[in-house]
């Protein structure tokens, strides 16, 4: 490829408030945004773009079929190699449609799923969502409801915005609001239930961050939330908790982050915008059993983030794609406004949370430095030195530079 094709390629990967997900050793990334000249524009979402973290390179697969609309706010997730993408708001409003494809299959296709069984939720977007024994488990969220949905709604579980409120005459009909309601999609019957939730649940959000542990969903942060709080479900009782912190031990409050499951008993927790206003770059650990904050030092503090995905990849690393290094929100006695520039991103952080293997320090070094082992390298196994040089293609091209162990 051309450097003037491999640039224009590495355009198209910059992007914020995408999906990404890792499967079989490879970075599957699809949907987002960019800005162009000031303005919002969708990317395609006939073709999703595949990463091998080995080599470090990029290919990108055309999806044919009924592909979703020009969407922004969307949930995305994955069960094995099947991408859901369910919500989101589109050019015409707000959006309550489930979509699925297999991104594995030589041609993958689109299908919207439209014959499923059980009440769908309302529209939304900014919500989040647990992978769960074949179930995708939704949380929260901002979108729109009837003025009967509203009515025969818990006032804890959507909280309206009064300036968002459409009316024809003095008639009421719809509105706008942050919600706090868990709805199930079972992707075995196609069927959506709402479970009946005990405990003390969150207060209704969005761009919050969800991770999941042995069968406890997580929720931290968020749009309407000045702390960085931290709650969880159990998914087999449907009771919720929430972690009483101190904060002065606590990270500043944001949304837009990103959290994942480093172990069974440690969630990551990565960038997001502030309660400043600012792009954060800080990275911190949370044992859910001890109840402790634990900043992390790395490598990374040149790069803020916000709007970006975080995968658990192999070896215990955390891959962070995309997302914005600078977006700032100016706020004064009239408005709200979002900074103009956001500084889009598509380069590959890699966060190391724990020691390598023997295995995996070996293949780095002979990677690193394959022009001390020249001929020897033919003599490994036909597999190995595949991967061996997938490795030295990358560590020549990307120069990943990992965190130190937390």
């Amino acid at each position: 490829m051309e450097p003037a094709q491999r640039e224009a390629a590495g355009r198209r990967l910059e992007r914020s408030c995408h999906t990404a997900f890792i499967h079989s050793d490879t970075l599957y990334v699809w949907g987002g945004y960019q800005v162009v000249a000031g303005q919002d524009v969708m990317l395609p979402s006939d073709e999703i773009w595949l990463c091998d973290l080995d080599s470090g390179k990029w290919e990108c697969k055309e999806i044919t079929g009924e592909s979703p609309s020009d969407l922004f706010g969307f949930c995305g997730s994955n069960i094995n190699s099947t991408l859901y993408i369910f919500g989101g708001c589109t050019p015409d409003g707000y959006s309550n449609q489930m979509y699925s494809v297999d991104v594995v299959e030589p041609c993958c296709s689109w299908t919207r799923l439209s014959d499923t069984k059980g009440t769908t939720p309302s529209p939304r977007n900014k919500h989040s969502c647990w992978v769960h024994r074949g179930r995708l488990i939704y949380f929260g969220g901002y979108g729109c409801k009837t003025i009967g949905e509203v009515q025969s709604t818990s006032s804890s579980s959507f909280t309206v915005e009064e300036m968002s409120w459409a009316t024809i005459g003095n008639t009421l009909f719809r509105c706008w609001g942050w919600n706090n309601e868990v709805c199930v999609f079972d992707t075995h019957s196609f069927t959506w239930s709402t479970p009946e939730t005990r405990g003390p649940a969150p207060t209704p959000r969005g761009c919050h961050a969800s991770a999941l542990l042995g069968n406890k969903g997580y929720i931290t942060g968020g749009v309407e939330t000045a702390e960085l709080d931290i709650f969880s479900l159990d998914l087999e009782t449907w009771t919720w908790s929430r972690f009483d912190i101190f904060p002065s031990g606590a990270p500043l409050g944001r949304s837009m982050h990103t959290m994942s499951s480093k172990s069974d008993q440690t969630i990551f927790i990565y960038g997001g915008l502030g309660v400043d206003g600012n792009t954060l770059n800080d990275a911190w650990l949370f044992n859910v059993q001890k109840k402790e904050w634990t900043k992390v030092t790395h490598a990374h503090e040149d790069k803020p983030r916000v709007c970006h995905t975080a995968c658990l990849g192999g070896d215990g690393d955390v891959v962070v794609f995309g997302g914005s290094s600078h977006l700032c929100i100016l706020v004064d006695s009239v408005a709200v406004l979002r900074a103009p520039r956001q500084h889009q991103c598509r380069d590959i952080l890699i966060f190391q949370t724990q020691p390598y293997s023997l295995c995996r320090l070996c293949e780095d070094f002979i990677g690193g430095n394959s022009e001390l082992f020249g001929p020897l390298l033919s003599w490994l196994p036909s597999k190995l030195q595949t991967k061996i040089c997938k490795r030295t293609a990358c560590l020549s091209a990307m120069k990943p530079t990992a965190t130190s162990t937390a």
